[in-house]
């Protein structure tokens, strides 16, 4: 395919994100190879990288490929990058392309190439910005999975917001995500819980070791009230095993049923609740430990059963079943992990919460033992926490005490889409603060606020156009967006499918949220420079229909960039 190929029809640039740039680059150096120019081997050609440099003087792209390949090609960084340079700066659209420092290549896009990134933009609609990065993979993505002994804490919001987010980033870069539930329904903590229950429908002081929330008086209640209208007697006057297993099977049904009803109104589904219990009494633990006694990983001693973690990094072998018959809380996440691999997830992602790092090694030699490869198909984040603060002062939580700051507290206060986008705008190892004032308030210093106001202008833009007669239909001519704040904002635009690809590739959804913060920032420079209406009585022109183009586009990236986010874009504000 001759270079130019690349390039669209009747020798223009079709589209101008860094990838198709990439992509000529490389088919400039197998040219080279080819005519014999550069000695290298063409399966040694890369696709090379290409990024905005770091000051807009420097031109609209830049790449260090000539570095990369001069000492394997037999010459120097600089001599290779004038020859690119060469080449590259005769592509059609390319207005010029000059070799910097040690052996940089930037290079400069002619205004009618660059302008028609917005072309593309409107033209692909919500379609922009996704990708196959990740096609083929299926990823079982698992988060909240609190336990169900009270509403979602403001760790689990958290880890909605931003396992939600992940789960559209990477479904959006081809991915088959499946976003599950880990239902905690055996153990010490549901005995707990079933206990508090008992003690509040008797009018007894909370255990010692219980839950002690207002929720437990209302769930309590709503369960002596429901057995009465089955007919049945108040559990509260049952003898107490038998009292306190109606408690557990009632409390827990009613418990996750509100789990899950919070969690849908903050946009947060899922595909699977998976029910600890089941591994115990399906047999799975079992069969857990079945596949890694024919690994041979597998020991006895102390009349106990050990897996050989050692073996695989971990600081000591871990029990699986205890001397007494009983199994270790380990078992259950050696079977849950074999189960998710026999579902066909070729990677399981866990989000876990700070208290849970002293988990990593163990979690990583189980999934090493299973002959699998950890940070490929195993793969753990873990949040730091989340502060709450109001007024300048925190706002303390402490679910056992009963004065827990729940996701429904954070909702009510300033709403899905703040609250969402607070806890997904930052990396999850980094502890956040989240300030009630500001995110109430509709100032520039609120980030949602400053990229849903974006938006809202750009729809109110669109209205005042179509009003003044400028409309997309009258044509488009990219030449027309010749200014630097046209070039500035463009080149924004078209770092987005890389930013949603790479925050696929790192798990790291607040670089979606941070970009979108920077096009706002861009489009709001580029609003106080341009027209896309005329002034007064002028008519009409070329420069206002592009500029209209533009402006849709921008509209249509940060309306999909907010979509990853399950954060809405409102028309008005």
């Amino acid at each position: 395919m001759p270079v130019s190929a690349r390039w669209g029809g009747a020798g223009t640039l079709a589209r101008v994100t860094p990838e198709e740039l990439a992509e000529a680059i490389r088919n400039v150096l197998i040219a080279a190879v080819t005519d014999g120019s550069l000695a290298l081997p063409v399966d040694e050609v890369p696709v090379p990288k290409v990024e905005r440099p770091r000051s807009r003087e420097h031109g609209d792209w830049a790449t260090n490929v000539a570095m990369q390949l001069a000492k394997k090609a037999g010459t120097n960084p600089r001599a290779l990058a004038q020859l690119l340079a060469e080449r590259v700066g005769a592509l059609d659209g390319v207005a010029s392309a000059e070799v910097a420092g040690p052996g940089f290549l930037n290079i400069r896009l002619d205004a009618a190439s660059a302008g028609e990134l917005a072309r593309t933009i409107v033209t692909a609609g919500t379609a922009y910005g996704t990708n196959d990065s990740l096609a083929g993979q299926h990823i079982n993505l698992e988060y909240v999975s609190a336990n169900p002994t009270g509403p979602v804490h403001l760790g689990g919001a958290r880890w909605a917001a931003v396992g939600d987010s992940l789960a559209r980033i990477m479904t959006a870069c081809g991915a088959e995500v499946t976003r599950e539930y880990y239902f905690n329904d055996h153990g010490t903590q549901i005995d707990r819980f079933a206990r508090s229950l008992l003690a509040a429908a008797r009018g007894q002081e909370t255990p010692e070791d219980g839950y002690g929330g207002s929720y437990i008086g209302e769930i309590a209640a709503r369960v002596t009230a429901d057995e009465a209208g089955a007919g049945r007697p108040d559990p509260a006057t049952l003898p107490d095993v038998e009292a306190t297993e109606v408690f557990r099977a009632r409390g827990v049904d009613l418990m996750f049923a509100a789990v899950k009803a919070e969690l849908h109104d903050f946009r947060t589904d899922f595909d699977v609740f998976f029910h600890e219990d089941s591994l115990h009494t399906s047999g799975a633990v079992e069969r857990a430990i079945g596949r890694l006694r024919e690994r041979g990983v597998i020991f006895e001693a102390d009349g106990a059963t050990w897996l050989r973690t050692t073996d695989f990094g971990d600081d000591k072998d871990r029990v699986l079943i205890k001397s007494d018959g009983d199994p270790a809380y380990f078992a259950a996440d050696v079977a849950y992990y074999l189960d998710k691999r026999a579902r066909g997830a070729d990677c399981a992602i866990y989000l876990l919460g700070a208290d849970h790092h002293g988990y990593i090694g163990r979690m990583m030699a189980m999934c090493a033992a299973y002959g699998d490869e950890p940070g490929v198909n195993m793969q753990i984040i873990i949040g730091q926490l989340v502060n709450l603060v109001r007024d300048g002062q925190p706002v303390r939580m402490s679910k056992r005490a009963g004065t827990v700051v729940t996701l429904e507290d954070l909702v009510d206060a300033v709403g899905v889409d703040a609250a969402r986008y607070a806890l997904a705008r930052s990396s999850m190892d980094s502890m956040i603060d989240i300030d009630l004032n500001l995110l109430a308030s509709t100032s520039n210093d609120n980030p949602v606020y400053y990229v849903q106001y974006a938006h809202a202008r750009i729809r109110s833009v669109a209205r005042n156009a179509a009003e003044r007669g400028v409309s997309r239909d009258a044509g488009f001519d990219p030449a027309q967006l010749d200014t630097p704040h046209d070039s500035q904002l463009l080149g924004v635009l078209a770092q987005y499918p890389a930013i949603v690809a790479q925050a696929a590739a790192l798990r790291e959804q607040h670089r979606v949220a941070r970009y979108l913060e920077t096009l706002a920032a861009a489009y709001h420079t580029w609003y106080g420079a341009t027209r896309v209406t005329p002034r007064g009585d002028d008519p009409v022109d070329a420069g206002h229909v592009a500029r209209l183009w533009v402006n849709d586009a921008v509209g249509q990236v940060i309306a999909n960039g907010l979509g990853l986010l399950g954060v809405t874009a409102p028309e008005r504000m």
